[in-house]
């Protein structure tokens, strides 16, 4: 027999769970990472995250079991100065992509956990300001993908 304070346990974690998941309209694509040459102690990461959302979502941290930390960073020049500085919050516009890539955007991923191989495929996981996590790849490469 079933009591009701199990079925409740069960259903509060089935709910947390779904509300965990990612919305199917929200996606990372063409994620890279740039390889460089030598040992790495931190690379850039490159990726478009698409909202097809009704309404604006909010990325607020990512991170990767690959790598000991992941930020998101924006390079900017001022006076002349190339200035890098991180991201606490990222909304995206329903409709929109963000496109993080070299010059600009990027994801910072620091102290790897993994040997670093050209062709590789890393897990990075956006968390949301809603509580969702948006799973993605991002494969390393020596160069850009083509467009």
């Amino acid at each position: 027999m079933i009591t009701k304070p199990f079925v409740c346990v069960l259903l509060a974690l089935w709910a947390f769970e779904a509300s965990a998941a990612a919305p199917a309209c929200v996606k990372l694509e063409q994620g890279w990472v740039r390889l460089t040459p030598g040992p790495m102690r931190m690379a850039a990461g490159y990726a478009r995250i698409r909202n097809d959302c009704a309404g604006e979502v909010v990325v607020i941290g990512a991170g990767s079991k690959a790598f000991g930390e992941v930020s998101l960073h924006e390079t900017t020049m001022v006076q002349g100065v190339s200035r890098m500085r991180e991201i606490e919050r990222l909304p995206i516009a329903a409709g929109t992509t963000v496109e993080l890539k070299p010059g600009g955007m990027h994801l910072m991923l620091m102290q790897p956990e993994v040997p670093l191989a050209e062709g590789a495929q890393l897990p990075l996981r956006l968390s949301l300001e809603d509580g969702t996590r948006i799973d993605g790849l991002l494969q390393l490469r020596r160069e850009a993908p083509a467009r």
